[in-house]
């Protein structure tokens, strides 16, 4: 009896994960990368099962339709389910709001948190715009972009500099998105430095824009591990996968984008970032921007306070991304943001 039990206990140990991620080429690379790291954490195979999601069916624009978000609800209605063990989300799509029943057990270390322009003729967003513009072929320079945040942040730089720009809104995977400057549709399409990379297609981007020229979406270039919070087997060899400066700094990201009401595919920006060398205490600076999609009003503030990188780390970094939020709002924010998450 008992060698039956062990038998069996090896078998469950054995059992091939499942492992939900979008259909996306982009999503598929990261849910790939993130199955190798939980196969070597957890010594079990893991296979990926593939979920279609209203974002990726719908044509509308994400603000039309509820924002990023769209993209999470059917993989975790699966892991509610037990269709799946885990899912792998972008962290930027995930609703701040906690789910009931998840649990969100790993935040792998960051990638790269920048904005990405791909340009026709290989050219930089100034040398673009001066070329489009009145001094060349007598047109705005026509820029395509989903995010109302990075068309605020656009739109601002360029009345800042006197450049001649349009942004023009889009949807589609990477493929769609490049393919309308490949095409002549439009000059320049804007995307996450963090994706082409993650496709082996970062040489792809033309430039790569600075933070100090656009504040990425709160938990760009992160991605989020979620299972089942009764599975605490899985939760736990899921830990080891955890970067603990990469969840403080999104957190300090998403209670700021929370408490500021606001949802996914409001035009706010944050990042925050961990100062000096990297031990268990040390200092946390959160950046923030809100702006209207025009960029004729952008307010953009900061702050700075200490942190401790061990299981305290998750409510400092929510109480500086309050605290910010609440500076924000009292700068005026939430007339910026158009119709806000209540």
């Amino acid at each position: 009896m008992n060698g039956q039990l062990s038998a069996i206990a090896g078998e469950l140990k054995q059992r091939t994960l499942r492992l939900g991620t979008r259909r996306s080429a982009l999503a598929m690379a990261q849910s790939g990368m993130v199955a190798e790291q939980v196969s070597r954490a957890t010594g079990r195979p893991v296979e990926l099962v593939e979920i279609t999601t209203y974002g990726d069916t719908s044509r509308e624009h994400l603000a039309q339709i509820g924002g990023t978000g769209v993209f999470v609800s059917a993989l975790r209605d699966a892991l509610l389910d037990g269709r799946i063990d885990l899912a792998v989300h972008s962290l930027k799509d995930l609703p701040t709001a906690a789910p009931d029943g998840l649990l969100l057990a790993a935040v792998p270390e960051r990638e790269d948190v920048r904005d990405a322009l791909v340009v026709r003729d290989a050219l930089t967003l100034d040398e673009l715009a001066e070329k489009c513009g009145a001094r060349g072929e007598g047109r705005p320079a026509r820029v395509g972009t989903g995010s109302p945040r990075r068309m605020a942040q656009l739109n601002a730089y360029a009345a800042a500099r006197g450049l001649d720009l349009e942004t023009v809104p889009i949807r589609g995977n990477v493929d769609t998105r490049i393919g309308y400057v490949r095409a002549g549709e439009l000059d320049a399409v804007v995307l996450a430095a963090a994706g082409l990379s993650r496709l082996g297609r970062l040489a792809e981007a033309t430039q790569l824009l600075g933070t100090d020229l656009m504040l990425p979406a709160p938990g760009q270039g992160a991605l989020a591990v979620e299972c089942a919070a009764g599975d605490t087997a899985l939760a736990a060899a899921l830990a080891v996968l955890d970067h603990r400066p990469t969840r403080a700094a999104v957190t300090a990201e998403r209670a700021l984008l929370a408490a500021l009401e606001a949802g996914c595919s409001a035009p706010v920006g944050a990042l925050a970032t961990v100062l000096g060398p990297e031990g268990p205490a040390t200092e946390l600076r959160l950046e923030g921007v809100v702006g209207t999609p025009d960029g004729a009003t952008l307010l953009q503030m900061s702050t700075t306070g200490p942190i401790v990188l061990d299981g305290t780390s998750e409510q400092q970094a929510q109480a500086l991304g309050r605290d910010l939020a609440a500076r924000m709002l009292a700068g005026g924010a939430a007339g910026l943001m158009g119709e806000r998450v209540l």
